[in-house]
């Protein structure tokens, strides 16, 4: 197998951790964050675990009831993480999505409007 240059490495760790700050404070499986990002899941879990020694990710490996889970983990962007980001994105995409919508929202009563006239 190829080997993967510290470049590439550190734009798919872009990608997950853009992909866990869009899902913030939702935590997701490690197969979830593969699936996504279309990466195999022992990568994508070296690259968690590389993210977890930088405090960049927080994982979680208890269920909602407080069992151990064996031979998954559930991940989360970092507050310290989250906050970086919000500071670099001048709106979030939940923001640009909104106000999407509303605009749509105008432009279709503004037709129904014209149409009723």
């Amino acid at each position: 197998m190829p080997q993967i240059s510290k470049q590439k490495k550190d734009k798919v760790q872009e990608q997950i951790l853009f992909y866990l700050y869009t899902l913030f404070p939702k935590q997701v499986f490690t197969s979830d964050i593969a699936k996504e990002i279309a990466r195999d899941e022992e990568f994508v879990k070296s690259l968690m675990l590389d993210l977890l020694k930088v405090d960049l990710v927080v994982k979680i490996d208890k269920n909602s009831e407080g069992i151990t889970y064996i031979r998954r983990a559930r991940w989360r962007i970092s507050n310290k993480a989250y906050e970086i980001y919000s500071k670099q994105q001048p709106t979030t995409i939940q923001n640009q999505i909104q106000n999407l919508s509303a605009t749509t929202l105008e432009e279709q009563n503004q037709h129904k409007s014209e149409e009723s006239a």
